[in-house]
């Protein structure tokens, strides 16, 4: 029997380990590696993210080649700088971190580290990337009161789901149901210490992953996942756990943006001038929309930091432009700073 079976098959990333790529397929997990003439010579095909389904070369003997990137129904993306700082990078990449997935569980802890602006971002994100959001208040057994929250987040949010959610007593977890089915596949998302891991142990109704615990005097987490991975659930879904992201940046998110906000942005064909820039003008919809309280400030306000945000990334010379300038400033300040110090210590 030949080492290499010449005809492709198909096959599901489970995991990235920098060049080598863990993967389910007929023959169960293996380990494949990318056929360099077709991902690095001719730069034909996108390079695999955990969740993507591909096409490879199975070898019985060692690693398997993966010869194509089948295309993607969904994908989770967020800028790249290249291995360079913002203001020194040529261009805005985009880096795949998760694909090929129904549902994005956005989870944010009922603790002081809550952030509706956060969660906001996410929700962005989650709706450029094609699926459907639902947001997770966890730790739900230390906030009993949790009624507030999910108040807050509809109100920035009405069309989202929210659920709030215990791993460690169970509250709640009977409502994820109707999305962990067979054959749909999940997300988390979230920072550090949002109990990613606990929910995915309390669904695996066993420990799969070690749960770290977080500082009690900023309620900030320690990372227990260190890569993206993707793990079968008892009921025949899949998730795809991903590491805690402190930082989320928006890369070409005008659709998730246009999405997430369809209630604001039709209120732009209501104004009476069509340039209408929603700040005094006369007959705008937006304005009247903030009086009544049909729009909420903080909605508007999610919506324009959000569009300034892209636009920056759109326009990739500006924004590097203005992060590049920016830290000409604080270099500047900083170096006056010392030299004051300095002669104050003489006088």
């Amino acid at each position: 029997m030949s080492q290499y079976d010449t005809s492709a098959i198909p096959a599901r990333v489970t995991s990235v380990h920098r060049d080598r790529y863990e993967l389910i397929c007929e023959y169960g997990s293996v380990f494949g590696r990318l056929k360099a003439g077709v991902y690095f010579n001719d730069g034909s095909e996108s390079f695999p993210a955990t969740g993507d389904f591909v096409l490879m070369i199975f070898n019985r003997m060692g690693d398997s080649t993966i010869i194509k990137t089948l295309p993607r129904k969904s994908m989770f993306v967020r800028s790249d700088f290249s291995g360079h700082a913002a203001g020194y990078a040529k261009t805005v990449l985009q880096q795949t971190i998760a694909a090929n997935f129904d549902y994005v569980f956005i989870m944010t802890s009922l603790n002081r580290d809550f952030s509706v602006n956060r969660v906001m971002r996410y929700l962005t994100q989650a709706r450029q990337s094609g699926a459907q959001p639902v947001v997770l208040l966890t730790k739900a057994d230390l906030q009993p009161d949790f009624a507030g929250y999910i108040a807050e987040i509809q109100k920035a949010a009405p069309f989202v789901p929210v659920h709030a959610i215990s791993s460690h007593t169970g509250f709640g977890l009977e409502e994820l149901d109707d999305y962990l089915r067979p054959g749909k596949t999940v997300v988390f998302l979230g920072m550090s210490g949002v109990g990613k891991s606990s929910l995915l142990n309390a669904l695996m109704k066993q420990e799969v992953m070690v749960v770290s615990s977080i500082r009690e005097d900023d309620s900030r987490g320690r990372h227990t996942t260190t890569h993206r991975q993707l793990i079968m659930l008892p009921s025949g879904a899949m998730v795809i756990d991903t590491p805690g992201m402190r930082e989320l940046g928006l890369f070409h998110a005008s659709e998730g943006i246009s999405a997430e906000f369809a209630d604001v942005e039709q209120l732009f064909s209501q104004c009476r001038f069509s340039d209408c820039r929603h700040t005094t003008e006369p007959g705008c919809a937006v304005l009247a929309a903030l009086d009544d309280g049909t729009l909420s400030r903080e909605r508007w306000e999610n919506y324009m930091s959000q569009k300034q945000e892209n636009r920056f990334v759109e326009d990739k010379s500006g924004y590097l432009r203005e992060k590049k300038n920016w830290e000409k400033s604080v270099s500047m300040y900083t170096k006056q700073s010392k030299k004051r110090r300095y002669y104050d210590d003489y006088e």
